[in-house]
């Protein structure tokens, strides 16, 4: 079965009103190739929900960029993602290397947030990564790996998981991951996924791409056979981000 592409919009803690509405505008006037062909979910920030939500085109789905590990109670100032589900955000994205390195969220931890998540009916972008010095000191796979198992200890059904590999070392620094480097990390992945956890879920299981990601280089990474799609950072708040969703797969379907 073909992987779907994916392309994911992370506005991060970015955007006022005013901004977040002509981001919606530009999003909504863009030509790009429909839902059957590539899954398109932008992430504002918690407050921006229900605005874009409301706002934004059909084929485009919006997504939160963290929730709280259990239901909600007295946890002052986070989000619970029965909340997010009541609200009818469909999608969340966790473990990202930003709320890992800044909050020292454990891969334990991350694990737990992505099992919960997915237990009230969310699709879970899950982010994993290595830094420089864990890259340079030879241990990327034994980084992504132990990240990746953390979640495969807690979940069972993958069927709702997006793997986002984001090297830190890449992530808005304008460094990307070579097309070669990022390829082979993802086959790896995906590799680790058939011995560990099952051929299946290693076969339909989408492993996408983040890092500095614009539309200057998004086409030659999209011609690797592992990368289906990506998680876009600053890009996702320029125009150029419905140029990244048009190319790739006008790639792909030169493939």
């Amino acid at each position: 079965m073909a992987r779907k592409f994916f392309i994911g919009g992370n506005w991060k803690c970015n955007g006022t009103l005013e901004e977040v509405k002509k981001i919606v505008s530009m999003l909504n006037e863009a030509e790009v190739p429909s839902k059957n062909v590539v899954e398109v979910v932008v992430s504002p920030p918690f407050v921006f929900l229900p605005l874009v939500e409301s706002l934004l085109r059909p084929d485009f789905q919006v997504a939160a960029q963290n929730c709280w590990v259990r239901k909600g109670g007295a946890f002052t100032g986070e989000i619970s993602a029965e909340m997010l589900a009541n609200l009818g955000i469909p999608c969340v994205i966790l473990g990202h290397s930003e709320r890992r390195s800044l909050l020292n969220e454990s891969n334990e931890f991350v694990g737990d947030k992505v099992a919960h998540a997915l237990s009230v009916g969310l699709k879970v972008i899950a982010c994993i990564g290595e830094t420089l010095q864990q890259r340079e000191s030879g241990s990327t796979m034994a980084v992504v790996a132990a990240q990746t198992k953390a979640i495969a200890d807690k979940v069972s059904n993958w069927a709702n998981v997006v793997l986002a590999y984001e090297p830190v070392w890449a992530i808005g620094t304008g460094k990307v991951a070579t097309p070669g480097q990022a390829q082979e990390v993802h086959l790896e992945l995906r590799k680790w996924l058939h011995d560990s956890v099952g051929a299946e879920v290693a076969a339909t299981t989408r492993i996408i791409y983040g890092g500095s990601v614009n539309g200057a280089n998004c086409r030659e990474l999209a011609e690797q056979p592992d990368i289906d799609g990506f998680l876009v950072g600053g890009a996702s708040l320029k125009p150029e981000f419905a140029d990244i969703i048009r190319s790739l797969t006008v790639m792909k379907s030169q493939l």
